[in-house]
Order: C-alpha cells, then sequence, then structure tokens
C-alpha cells in the first residue's frame, strides 16, 4: 500500500513540475511595452555646458536602477541614455545660455541598442508645471536659475532658435551660463511607447517599477478621483490626464515626482499590486519574499507531522503505532506539496518567464488541494491543522477559486 501511495503521488507531482519547467524553459522571453509618458531617472557622465557645447553634440547618461514594467525587468542598471544637443548658446551679459537636448537612443547593459524618442523634463512641481502648460513644448536648459546649474523650462513650439528665446522671456535674465555638473540627475520622458524584452523578475526600487495593467491603472484612477485630483474616467488608460493627476499627487505627498504609477504612489493610493499581470496570462505570483515564506512553512510543518507520526530521519515508521491510509496520505501530500514550494520559490526568483510562474502558482495551489484532502481523513493534531490553514492563507493570491 505505502509503495502505491508514494508512486501515485511522485507521478501525479513529477508530471506537473515537468510542465512548468518546460513551459519556463521554452518559451520565448516577453516583450513589454514602456509606455508613452514614461519618466526614466538618469545621471550625466559628462558635464553639459552652454559655454561650449555644440549643437548635433552627443552625450550619455546613466540608468543608475533597474527599470521594471509589472514585475519584469525591462532596463537593467547601468544601461545608458544617449542625448543629443540639439540648440546651443552661450550666455552673453545680457541673456543666460541656453541648450536644448533630445535623447536618441537606449544601450542596455548586455549592448543592445534601441532607438527612442524622448525629451527631457522635470521631477520639480515648479518647473514641471511650467513645462506642461504647452504639452508641445520645447524643454530647454536656461542658465544657473537652478539648483543643478540650470533650470528646466518650455519654450513654446517653434522650431526656430530665436523663437525659442523670445518664448523664455525673463528666464533669460539671469546672464549665466548652462553648466550641468557630470553626475546630476536628470528626468528623461519616452514620448513614443518603446517595446522591450523582459530580463526576469524586478528586484529594483519601488521609485523604478512602472504599472500598466488596466484594472491597476483604473484603481488609481479611481482612488485619484476620490482624493480630487482627477475627474476623468475610471477606463485603465494611462493617458495625458491622470499622469498630471498622478504627478500632482506624487508632488504633493512629498515623492518623486514623475507622473508613473510607480510601487511607492500604488501603494499610498491603495492600489493593489500583490502578484501581477503577466503579459496576457491570467493570474498572479508570490513576490519571491513570499515564495521563500511558503516554502520554509512547509518544510517546517512536515517536520512536525513526521515527529507526530513517530518516523526517524530515515522515514523508519515506528513498530508500535496503526498507522491509517489517512495518515500516511497526509503525510506523502504534505511533503510533495513542500517539495514543489521549493521549486516554485527557484521558478519565482529565477524565471525569466512570468507566464511560466503563474502556471506554477497553480500547481502549486493543485498540491496544496491533495494536502487538503488529505487531511480531512488523517489523525493529525489540532496544531498541524491550524498551522495549515495559515500556511493555506498565504496562497489565497494565487488560489482564485477559494
Amino acid at each position: 500500500m505505502h509503495t502505491q501511495i508514494v508512486a501515485r503521488y511522485r507521478a501525479t507531482w513529477s508530471a506537473a513540475i515537468a510542465l512548468t519547467l518546460g513551459l519556463a524553459a521554452s518559451a520565448p522571453a516577453q516583450r513589454l511595452v514602456l509606455p508613452a509618458g514614461s519618466v526614466i531617472l538618469v545621471r550625466t557622465t559628462t558635464p553639459l555646458q552652454s559655454a561650449a557645447a555644440q549643437s548635433g553634440q552627443t552625450f550619455e547618461t546613466t540608468v543608475e536602477q533597474s527599470v521594471g514594467v509589472d514585475e519584469t525587468t525591462i532596463i537593467p542598471e547601468g544601461s545608458r541614455i544617449r542625448g543629443q544637443i540639439t540648440v546651443a548658446r552661450p550666455a552673453t551679459r545680457q541673456q543666460s545660455g541656453v541648450i536644448e537636448v533630445v535623447f536618441d537612443r537606449i544601450v542596455l547593459a548586455d549592448g543592445t541598442s534601441i532607438p527612442i524618442t524622448g525629451k527631457l523634463t522635470s521631477t520639480d512641481s515648479t518647473e514641471r508645471r511650467q513645462i506642461e502648460r504647452d504639452p508641445n513644448a520645447r524643454v530647454v536648459l536656461v542658465g544657473e536659475r537652478g539648483g543643478i546649474g540650470a533650470a528646466i523650462a518650455g519654450a513654446g513650439t517653434s522650431r526656430t532658435p530665436n523663437n525659442i528665446f523670445a518664448a523664455l522671456g525673463t528666464l533669460l535674465s539671469e546672464g549665466r551660463d548652462v553648466n550641468v555638473p557630470a553626475g546630476t540627475p536628470l528626468a528623461v520622458q519616452i514620448e513614443q511607447p518603446v517595446t522591450l524584452r523582459g530580463r526576469g523578475r524586478f528586484r529594483g526600487g519601488d521609485a523604478n517599477t512602472i504599472y500598466t495593467a488596466p484594472e491597476r491603472i483604473r484603481d488609481a484612477q479611481t482612488a485619484l478621483a476620490q482624493r480630487k485630483y482627477y475627474n476623468g474616467p475610471a477606463n485603465g488608460r494611462l493617458d495625458d490626464a491622470t499622469r498630471r493627476a498622478l504627478f500632482e499627487f506624487q508632488a504633493d505627498a512629498g515623492f518623486s515626482a514623475t507622473g508613473n504609477l510607480d510601487g511607492r504612489t500604488a501603494r499610498a493610493l491603495g492600489v493593489n499590486v500583490a502578484g501581477g499581470p503577466t503579459g496576457g496570462l491570467s493570474g498572479n505570483t508570490l513576490s519571491a519574499d513570499a515564495a521563500t515564506t511558503v516554502r520554509r512553512d512547509a518544510q517546517s510543518l512536515v517536520s512536525r507531522l513526521r515527529a507526530e507520526l513517530g518516523t526517524s530521519g530515515m522515514s523508519r515508521l515506528s513498530s508500535s503505532r496503526a498507522y491509517t491510509q489517512g495518515d500516511l496520505e497526509a503525510w506523502f501530500a504534505l511533503s510533495a506539496f513542500a517539495d514543489n514550494a521549493s521549486l516554485y520559490e527557484q521558478i519565482v526568483r529565477n524565471g525569466d518567464n512570468p507566464n511560466a510562474a503563474v502556471h506554477a502558482g497553480r500547481a502549486l495551489v493543485g498540491a496544496a488541494r491533495h494536502v487538503d484532502s488529505a487531511l480531512q481523513s488523517a489523525r493529525v493534531s489540532s496544531q498541524i491543522q491550524s498551522a495549515w490553514a495559515s500556511l493555506r492563507g498565504q496562497l489565497s493570491p494565487l488560489d482564485t477559486q477559494r
């Protein structure tokens, strides 16, 4: 009887594990979209100085922290974003120096180069509000009016440099050059959507997680409307009105004001960010830390059940105890669950295929249901039952049928 039980559990869960690992190995890398309007924070690697800058000159900035979309890394730490100077004028006695820049390329840490259309923006609330008075305004650096050695300002929509200077008006009155040192933080706003390959589970900071899934945007819109920041429809679209509302909320809350729906902002608005969207497959995944907790708790529970059953370290059963099939069903089911919890943890931590992680979560829930069934006929203590109920609750984000 014991051999038959072991064989049945091994066959069932080996098939589930093989399916999950096969999905992770065979599925192509996920393609994710960084939406237009997204803001990426970078640092300059060389100075920007209007006294020496030339139109057409290029410069580089560095992405210091990985950028993620919906729990998946798309721009790893150490990637570079290339800028190009399109207008440069040194200061005179009467007028400040001006530099206009655009951003045209992301070079990822592995050397992959992706063309982009990006412009300068600001996370300073005063500067950003001035820029966004005209959504089509050209954005420039103006000499010596800001804490970074320049102010960031909107300068009208004209393509003629003289008209740009005229639009700046009194902002030019300082008569000083732009002098942005190397290592200065800047904000790059993406003007056209960019499709990038997913590069594993996101492990960056809250400020660099960009949530784009419609259900999360919809929840954020509802929360922003309740706080009087947004008066549009809760349609799940990350449009300009939603980004402006997010920016104003972030500025008032003292957050980095990017207009992105980042992790810190989502939590402050009460948006549920547990688990996550997975590029077309509906379902959640646990965070890496939550998966580790499930695995540890499952292994601990197996040890407690073994102690109750009087088994030795070599799985030797007590010769003085009369075991029922229910006892052994519970032992084998819980042991199988602990093994699957360990595999699930590895998939979540190491995999770069979120869809496979969803499948793995479903397989883990299937293993948990076998434990549910086995414990109903097992002679185990109330402490074991209570501990399992607690562990089972940790799986609630994965188990939509409970």
